[in-house]
């Protein structure tokens, strides 16, 4: 493997004699800026929804969860390109093996192109019976979340390029790079949101495809930006040359990518399943004419699944911001394995778990505790799905702190390599524990939205248990790449 001379790495581990907690916040801060702009381009959806007439608010809310769950199912799978892209690129990094670190970025972005390209026609084919499948007995919901989702998935290979080209930047320590991205990108997003969704300046209103629409173009705004700097390191890196590509390279890619894909699909159907059962109390609610439920304006409303969407949607950027630490902690266990130092990498995923508990209890206690009614009250406007997102919220915002440890070691496993772990640990505690939980508790025991709920308090307090206890174990260290 050729060795290229080169300026010394951004992130210079060996020079480190102190504490990390400088070093993790030098990465995380920047990462957590653009995974949180990255994010709202779906909050900003939720927000948006809540401003249209009720029942179509409620409604649009309701389609907005399964349609992210089936999109992330196509372009999340190819996004954990990013997972193999950066633990890559920081051994080669810290190796000062620039050049090959430049290989890594072209292989990833060429086998996103391709890919992408298939997964948004396989998805644009299979969306419609998908929908369906998750959304029982509600055609209002089911024709918002096939406009929506359509669009969406026209969007799959600049979402995953995006990622692919982020772990690069990720990996040799460049975290502000997505943040300048993500913060262009958005700008264009909520005027597109408020153009389409409202019709404005001229435009149709489409309501919430319009959200479809806006998301479609304002992540390939991204994608452009983030190809911009990538084009800028060429003189260090060389990534744009066709030598490059490398069908073993590839692979290497991939062997690393794929546990952390499949992880991806099982959390997707999980929570898609998991999803399923707000949709199937609430087609029980509407079945039911003295119990159904009725809106201050007069429609139905699919409240419980409007409910688990804003739950969901407060929740994700709080988790977007514990894998954004975990993003800065995979970056330098990565290159601490490259730099032949297995103990500074413990040492780093141990800071970033304290920092991450400490910070996200706070966070935690304020979206749980101290304001909870006033959060819940600016994401819906209806009462009856305020009522019904109040407890679930205060529960979650409970085990935040929890839920971030488990999150920030996921995300180290990943750096160092050991995704075939984190896929399998998925895969028992998506199907073992939330997803037959959530049905016992929802449905059988008629515990209704807390018992679901409850279901995801369990598996994430399980899950952050198990990624502890193998973080701890310190095999990851051995690991090879």
């Amino acid at each position: 493997m050729a060795t290229a001379a080169g300026p010394p790495a951004e992130i210079d581990i060996r020079a480190l004699t102190g504490s990390p907690y400088r070093v993790i916040f030098r990465l995380a801060l920047p990462t957590i800026g653009a995974m949180l702009l990255q994010s709202l381009v779906n909050e900003i959806d939720v927000v948006f929804f809540s401003r249209l007439p009720c029942p179509e608010s409620s409604n649009a809310q309701a389609a907005l969860l399964p349609s992210l769950i089936l999109v992330w199912l196509f372009g999340g799978s190819l996004a954990a390109i990013s997972v193999g892209t950066q633990a890559l690129t920081a051994r080669r990094y810290a190796e000062k093996n620039f050049e090959d670190a430049g290989k890594v970025l072209a292989n990833a972005a060429w086998f996103c192109l391709i890919a992408g390209a298939c997964a948004s026609i396989l998805g644009i084919f299979t969306i419609e019976p998908l929908i369906k499948l998750m959304i029982p007995g509600n055609p209002e919901v089911q024709a918002i979340a096939l406009a929506y989702s359509k669009w969406r998935l026209l969007g799959v290979i600049s979402m995953s390029m995006t990622m692919g080209v982020k772990a690069f930047f990720d990996g040799i320590g460049k975290t502000t790079i997505h943040f300048i991205s993500s913060l262009i990108m958005n700008v264009f997003n909520v005027l597109f949101c408020y153009t389409f969704i409202f019709g404005k300046f001229g435009a149709p209103r489409m309501g919430a495809e319009g959200a479809g629409l806006s998301a479609f173009m304002a992540t390939w705004i991204g994608l452009g930006i983030m190809l911009g700097f990538a084009a800028k390191e060429r003189a260090r890196f060389k990534p744009v040359r066709f030598s490059n590509l490398s069908r073993k390279l590839t692979w290497d890619i991939l062997k690393l990518s794929i546990p952390a894909a499949a992880a991806t699909v099982i959390m997707m159907v999980g929570f898609g399943m998991f999803s399923k059962v707000a949709g199937e109390l609430d087609a029980r609610a509407a079945a039911d004419t003295l119990k159904k439920i009725i809106g201050a304006c007069g429609g139905v409303e699919a409240v419980n699944g409007a409910a688990t969407t804003n739950i969901v949607a407060i929740m994700k950027l709080t988790f977007t911001a514990c894998i954004a630490f975990g993003t800065a902690t995979a970056t330098l266990v990565g290159q601490s394995l490259g730099a032949k130092m297995p103990d500074q990498a413990t040492k780093f995923g141990w800071a970033s778990v304290r920092l991450g508990v400490a910070v996200f209890g706070v966070v935690g206690l304020c979206e749980g505790v101290l304001f909870t009614p006033q959060i819940v009250g600016f994401i819906t406007h209806s009462e009856a799905v305020q009522a019904a997102t109040m407890m679930p919220m205060r529960m979650m915002g409970v085990v935040t702190p929890i839920i971030a440890g488990g999150m920030i070691l996921s995300e180290a496993l990943f750096g160092a390599g050991n995704t075939k772990f984190v896929a399998a640990a998925q895969l028992c505690l998506v199907f073992g524990v939330l997803v037959p939980f959530a049905w016992v508790f929802a449905l059988i025991l008629n515990l209704g939205l807390m018992g679901m709920w409850t279901a995801a308090v369990c598996y994430a307090s399980v899950a952050s248990v198990v990624m502890a206890v193998k973080f701890h174990g310190g095999s990851w260290k051995k690991i090879a790449l």
